[in-house]
């Protein structure tokens, strides 16, 4: 219980003494925006790599080479764990907005950090509104900005993959742009099978070879996620081997 409270205590000082770093991002970005984004995305990576420590995660990274360095891409993740977002956020590079529930754009400070990053939240209720939010993911992918989404919907209560919900994969199929494949080992045992108490784990992150959308051929190519979903599932089977 002690590393919940360290970690929940950390979390709250960076939100709090971090305000006046939007002020000078804020600066930063009337000059060079790429700076800005380039800064406020490192900011709270090193944030969540902090959380990370404190909370005992013990983590292997596979396969960042397949990360592509000069284009914005699509992360598909599966979603264990609120630690698939920390890890996430902390291992990609600058700067990667995530898709998040509507929720968290309630959260103080936090949000702001959100928004500034560029993620968008998701109402998961209303499918016009969360259309829009895919067209403006899009937006992003063209701008330069990768953007990180758990097709999902929701963490797993299980730890098994749901489907996968294929209206996320028009962010990639409307742009081309690639879809880099991220698979989520053992997240679960850090935190949700035992609130609220946080354990030392032995988690695997791997990023998958990128697929290329506009080479998909028939079903494949119906059913993105489908195939996506299972280059994830044939990786996370080779990871638990790993754990």
């Amino acid at each position: 219980m002690l590393r919940s409270i360290i970690t929940v205590t950390f979390v709250t000082i960076f939100l709090i003494i971090s305000i006046p770093i939007w002020l000078i991002l804020l600066i930063i970005g009337l000059f060079n925006k790429r700076a800005k984004d380039v800064i406020g995305y490192k900011t709270v990576a090193w944030a969540f790599g902090v959380v990370a420590f404190l909370a005992g995660v013990k983590y292997e990274v596979h396969g960042y080479e397949n990360v592509p360095q000069d284009k914005a891409v699509l992360f598909i993740g599966n979603h264990q764990s609120f630690f698939d977002v920390v890890l996430g956020y902390h291992l990609c590079p600058a700067a990667t907005g995530f898709m998040s529930k509507k929720t968290f754009e309630k959260v103080p400070l936090l949000n702001v950090w959100m928004k500034m990053n560029y993620c968008l939240f998701l109402t998961r209720t209303d499918p016009r509104q969360d259309l829009k939010l895919i067209i403006k993911a899009q937006e992003f992918i063209k701008s330069g900005i990768s953007m990180f989404i758990f097709p999902e919907g929701t963490r797993s209560k299980t730890g098994e993959m749901a489907d996968f919900h294929e209206a996320s994969f028009r962010i990639a199929t409307k742009t081309g742009c690639p879809i880099v494949p991220v698979a989520f080992t053992n997240t679960r045992e850090v935190f949700e099978t035992h609130l609220p108490k946080l354990k030392k784990t032995h988690v695997i992150v791997t990023f998958c070879p990128p697929v290329d959308p506009t080479s998909l051929e028939g079903e494949d190519k119906k059913h993105v996620g489908v195939y996506v979903r299972n280059i994830i599932a044939k990786q996370l089977e080779a990871d638990a081997k790993l754990i």
